[in-house]
């Protein structure tokens, strides 16, 4: 197990600090408008006639496909499947999981697609710091983890993930933290490709926290301006 954990936020700041507009969707969001609308607002931001955003949506129930996604990993049809651009596996979305894509202007900030992962990276572990909640990242495992003393020697559980997709140097999809899922419907697949007993799903309501998603949205929030910069609500 390799850990990469930095003792401070890595900041990604925007050159000129314009803020990110700061947008939230009540109830769920059909995956398909999710899609379109990331499409339409990273095309206008790289047209430069659009801010960059950060929008806040839950899901109803589904399973997404990366770039990566191998068809044995789907182990069930339960839910609806939806190939994607991103990077990465399979992974699911449901309530309960709050989803945050991020459609940035790379070019200016730092066009490096390792910084921008570490940044994301970052602002999640910051996040899960404000509920004393020590996330970790790993070397050969995208996303956030926590250690699982309770359920044996080297166990740890994902409790965020990331997947991300570049075009033009701007980005979009970006990462979903566990909240409150239902956690049996991750196992209708290996999330992410990863199979071994020892490695898990979680969430912060699992982790005995009672934390509500408008809890979380304000962490998320104050965090992301530690390592972003500045956002406005629209």
């Amino acid at each position: 197990m390799k850990t990469r954990n930095d003792s401070a936020p890595l900041h990604f700041f925007r050159a000129d600090q314009r803020p990110v507009e700061w947008h939230m969707s009540p109830g769920l969001t059909d995956y398909d408008v999710a899609l379109a609308h990331m499409e339409q607002r990273a095309n206008a931001i790289a047209a430069g006639s659009a801010e960059e955003e950060i929008w806040l949506v839950e899901h109803p129930p589904l399973y997404t496909a990366g770039t990566s996604a191998n068809p044995r990993d789907l182990v069930s049809s339960d839910f609806p499947v939806y190939e994607t651009g991103r990077g990465g596996q399979y992974t699911y979305h449901g309530p309960g999981q709050r989803v945050a894509y991020a459609m940035f202007d790379l070019n200016k900030r730092q066009a490096d697609l390792r910084a921008y992962v570490a940044a994301l990276e970052a602002w999640i572990i910051e996040t899960l710091a404000e509920f004393s909640i020590t996330g970790e990242r790993r070397e050969d495992r995208v996303g956030v983890w926590v250690k699982r003393p309770d359920k044996g020697v080297g166990y740890e559980d994902k409790i965020a993930a990331i997947g991300i997709r570049v075009r033009k140097w701007v980005s979009f999809h970006g990462i979903s933290l566990n909240v409150e899922p239902d956690l049996k419907h991750f196992s209708g697949i290996v999330p992410c490709g990863i199979s071994e007993q020892r490695y898990g799903v979680t969430s912060l309501v699992d982790l005995g926290l009672p934390i509500t998603m408008d809890d979380a949205d304000h962490a998320l929030r104050k965090s992301f301006e530690r390592v972003f910069g500045p956002t406005t609500i629209v």
